[in-house]
């Protein structure tokens, strides 16, 4: 029976709490939808935070059950971290940057030791566990800034040219609006500045500028500003403003520090402005001029003692090329279709993206479904061909980063697997030799014959071949179905790419299967299977979810009985539509910060990011086709009278990105519609999109939502 009989009155109550309906209509194109439930989103209404925290004593009482095996599983995770440990150092100008993280304590601690006079300048310390480098220095401590705080975020934290002044940002509410302060790192002094209401990020130019990003009332980053280090923040400069909705700004800088760089970006278009990075005061330049559905990205690199953009583009092909250019801008450019080319449009092949140094050129790509790295060496500066590098495991997830400085003759390359914790080695370019810096170490013992990761491929009900990755215990009983946890995302091109989880051990080691369902919508292979998931396309991110559920059971994985999906923010829409659509497939669905209710938001131009989503989901405001397509897929549009699943949604108060009304309006509407399923809400009041903060809050909080996950598929409490 469905849960309807309770009232939210009550401070601890025996059945489900019943939001009060108040009917407003939503009238566009000719169509009304009656929303009885709207009333929630006032955010700031006594009655809301009532009804939200009633909800969560609900939910609290209704988990009691779980409360040892999510203690169990939290000490199992913090058994297997190390908690206290140290980053490898990263050289940047004349210091070694790394980072502490301390047992007991919930932050880390951003610290650095200088390059020593006689060493190897490309050799990284060693830092000890015990005591410190010789030299070293705390830049930030994270958990001093943090005391005294329910909620605590870094937006930015970025070291001055000379390495004396560090500029931090904090959000201390998750609403992702930072204060910006600059300290003095060899005195521990707070300068006079202090810059409210801004973006991620802060770009130093030399020790007396920096250059940031402020968002409009939508929270669109949109305008770029100069600040003088020594003056009010009313003193600074707009450098520059986006007025097309549809389009974000960034600002950044060139590996080689000689430009500036301004990038616009809507979800199908993109524009650079450039500006030599001596000349910070000057005017920025626009490299090629907007041209709506081309995309491209500008690098610096120099090639032949001459200066280069090397630029990746998609104005000959979906799945992008890499061409070059002179380093020039506006009409001197020769046009993106005319440029020569250094690794070619290919259909099975998705370019990601480049990263240049003085002496060698990195692409990341996708081929297969797996992202792939390969590197061009510019031997004394001349072109080179791209050797792509190689490893053993069918499913890995390999990356080149953490590497600031133009000139280094070594490579950061990181990499992990499903089963193989992550591993960073230093890659010599010029011998093709790894050394290997640190490997992520599970306390306790950890073998990774213990586990097995493998691809299989589902075949969607329009031919589609959708790739599945599974990982359980190598001595499972494959002979029999076994309880499974299916994870799917698909939005915006993101492609769900293996990784190593400690909380992952704590499923499987009680006998559960892990699937990542690699959907359309996603970007695993290429731009194709982005576009043949958003729009009009969209409904094929549900179908092939479905499809791979229905393939996992007739293949005698799993049964319905122990299948539990689990998706979080567009993947919490994906979460929305399945319970819908295929209800009986599933024995619990997990939605985390989930985005069910997206015609309602979508024809909001007003609330965060909604006209730049328009290129992702279409724009039902003005086209009434978009408006029917999504309606016939909204979750909470489409709630109907038939038993779901149980089903948890996570979210947070203060979230930005998806508001926590969405999932509140969910859960309220199907108890009073659904004929059966358990229906819980679970709201942080002080949080953002990403969740709790703190490592053991976040900890624990995953450790609750495995714990949730688990029971439904296993029924195990312990």
């Amino acid at each position: 029976m469905s849960e309807k009989h309770a009232a939210p009155v009550e401070s601890v109550v025996p059945g489900a709490p019943v939001a009060p309906k108040r009917p407003v209509v939503r009238s566009f194109h000719g169509r009304d939808f009656v929303d009885d439930y709207e009333w929630l989103r006032d955010k700031e209404s006594a009655e809301t935070l009532e009804y939200l925290r009633i909800e969560n004593e609900y939910t609290q009482a209704q988990t009691a059950h779980l409360e040892t095996l999510t203690e169990n599983i939290f000490q199992e995770v913090k058994s297997r971290i190390k908690e206290t440990d140290m980053s490898v150092p990263v050289r940047r100008g004349n210091y070694w940057y790394f980072g502490r993280t301390e047992e007991g304590k919930n932050y880390g601690m951003s610290c650095r030791v200088p390059v020593t006079a006689g060493a190897d300048p490309w050799v990284a310390p060693v830092v000890p566990e015990e005591g410190t480098l010789d030299g070293e220095q705390v830049v930030l401590d994270a958990n001093e800034l943090a005391e005294g705080t329910e909620f605590f975020a870094m937006g930015a934290q970025a070291v001055s040219d000379s390495g004396k002044l560090l500029a931090y940002s904090v959000d201390n509410a998750g609403d992702e609006r930072f204060e910006l302060f600059i300290k003095d790192i060899d005195t521990g002094q707070l300068l006079d500045d202090h810059l409210e209401g801004i973006f991620y990020g802060a770009l130093w130019v030399g020790d007396d500028y920096i250059f940031y990003v402020t968002v409009d009332d939508a929270w669109r980053p949109d305008t770029v500003w100069r600040h003088r280090v020594g003056t009010p923040q009313s003193e600074d400069v707009k450098v520059f403003h986006e007025a097309d909705e549809h389009f974000s700004l960034g600002v950044g800088a060139s590996r080689s520090e000689k430009y500036l760089f301004i990038s616009m970006a809507s979800k199908v278009t993109s524009e650079f402005w450039v500006l030599e990075q001596d000349n910070p005061e000057g005017e920025f330049r626009r490299l090629w001029q907007r041209e709506s559905g081309v995309e491209y990205d500008v690098d610096h690199a120099v090639v032949n003692g001459e200066d280069l953009w090397i630029v990746t583009h998609n104005a000959t092909g979906v799945n992008f090329e890499i061409a070059y250019s002179p380093a020039v801008a506006g009409d001197d450019l020769p046009g993106l279709r005319e440029l020569p080319v250094l690794m070619a449009h290919a259909e099975s092949t998705r370019i990601e993206g480049v990263d240049t140094y003085r002496d060698q050129i990195v692409v990341g790509y996708r081929h297969g479904g797996i992202g792939k790295v390969a590197i061009m060496h510019l031997d004394g500066g001349h072109w080179g061909e791209f050797k792509e590098l190689n490893f053993a495991e069918e499913l890995y997830t390999v990356s080149v980063g953490g590497n600031p400085e133009w000139d280094a003759p070594v490579l950061r390359v990181s990499y992990t697997s499903f089963i193989q914790p992550g591993q960073l080695f230093d890659y010599r370019v010029a011998t093709g030799e790894y050394t290997l810096l640190k490997e992520q170490e599970v306390p306790g013992g950890y073998n990774p014959d213990d586990y097995v990761a493998y691809r299989i491929w589902t075949q969607a009900r329009d031919g589609a071949q959708i790739p599945v990755s599974v990982v359980h215990r190598a001595d499972l009983d494959r002979t029999q179905v076994n309880p499974t946890l299916l994870y799917g995302y698909g939005s915006y091109e993101t492609s769900l790419d293996p990784y190593f989880s400690v909380f992952r051990l704590s499923l499987m080691d009680r006998g559960m299967i892990y699937a990542m369902a690699h959907v359309r919508g996603g970007g695993e292979m290429g731009r194709n299977w982005y576009d043949q998931g958003k729009l009009l396309q969209k409904k094929n991110t549900f179908t092939d979810f479905i499809d791979v559920a229905d393939d996992l059971i007739a293949r005698q994985v799993t049964t319905p009985a122990q299948l539990v999906a689990e998706g979080g923010s567009a993947g919490g829409l994906l979460m929305g539509a399945v319970a819908n659509m295929a209800p009986d497939r599933f024995v619990g669905i997990q939605a985390s910060v989930p985005f069910v209710d997206p015609l309602t938001s979508i024809l909001m131009p007003e609330l965060p990011l909604t006209v730049i989503e328009w290129d992702e989901w279409g724009d039902p405001y003005h086209d009434p086709e978009v408006y029917d397509y999504m309606k016939s897929y909204a979750p909470y549009e489409n709630i109907e009278a038939k038993d779901y699943p149980d089903i948890l949604a996570i979210t947070s108060l203060n979230d930005t990105r998806v508001l926590y009304v969405e999932p509140a309006k969910w859960v309220a509407k199907l108890r009073d519609v659904a004929t059966g399923g358990k229906f819980l809400l679970k709201t942080e009041m002080v949080a953002g999109h990403g969740g709790v903060s703190g490592r053991y809050d976040k900890w624990r909080q995953s450790a609750f939502e495995y714990a949730w996950s688990i029971n439904k598929a296993t029924g195990l409490e312990e």
